[in-house]
């Protein structure tokens, strides 16, 4: 009842994504050239607070376009990122997504992402599988000889774009083939849904992550940092997600 609830919420601000009038559409940047908001993404926040609090009273609520984001780590929160690719969403690219997880003394304990462009509606609910629009997916089980990498680029932290390009340099040499579209959580929904065999950024936000993160496990893959230690969606960090017969050694080598 929760999830379907949620969804609800998300399908409805997906339209206000797909009606969306881009030539109007406040786009200011966060401090950074590249790290943009409009007011599509604060609108679609608010909508967001308001019905999924409607919906758990209790809850804590940490939204990316917040100012003071609360703590999630004692009883039940909201990890939102109203448009996840506000650059894509920017640029009309058509690929953007909601995503919204909800969270348990800080661990996920369900993970939706919308994709409206596609109409696909990614859920999992922890120990309980993944699907999307109601049928389940599950990771790919080729080798990465036989795949594709997704990566982000950490585009918003110039600090580490070498870093990231020396790292996709090995993948180009491991894999079939590299992609990137702009979106964590969506990358992390393609390799849920086996489109993809790996992927990797060496920063993100909880938002950006934590719905996308439960729903590969539910599917069946492996989210760890880029190290191999465990993410936490309490703070930033790495992320690499794949399926299940990809080794990833070569990353650390």
């Amino acid at each position: 009842m929760l999830s379907s609830e949620i969804q609800e919420v998300m399908r409805e601000c997906g339209q206000l994504m797909l009606r969306a009038d881009h030539a109007n559409a406040d786009v200011e940047n966060k401090g950074r050239y590249n790290d943009l908001v409009t007011q599509y993404d604060k609108k679609i926040q608010d909508i967001l607070k308001k019905r999924l609090l409607d919906i758990a009273p209790d809850a804590h609520f940490l939204g990316e376009e917040e100012d003071v984001h609360e703590s999630i780590a004692k009883g039940r929160a909201f990890i939102v990122d109203p448009i996840d690719g506000t650059t894509n969403f920017v640029k009309d690219y058509k690929c953007s997504v909601i995503s919204v997880a909800m969270t348990m003394d800080g661990e996920v304990t369900l993970g939706l992402v919308y994709n409206p462009y596609l109409d696909e509606m990614y859920t999992a609910q922890k120990g309980k599988g993944a699907s999307c629009n109601g049928i389940p997916i599950h990771v790919s089980d080729h080798v990465l000889h036989e795949g594709i990498v997704l990566y982000g680029s950490a585009s918003y932290y110039r600090e580490l774009i070498d870093e990231s390009f020396r790292l996709l340099r090995l993948c180009a040499d491991e894999a079939m083939d590299i992609r990137r579209s702009g979106s964590a959580a969506w990358d992390l929904c393609t390799i849920a849904a086996g489109r993809a065999e790996m992927y990797f950024e060496l920063r993100l936000q909880p938002w950006d992550f934590a719905a996308g993160s439960l729903i590969v496990t539910e599917a069946g893959g492996t989210v760890t940092c880029v190290d191999g230690s465990p993410i936490a969606v309490d703070q930033p960090c790495s992320i690499l997600a794949k399926g299940t017969r990809v080794d990833d050694g070569f990353m650390r080598e």
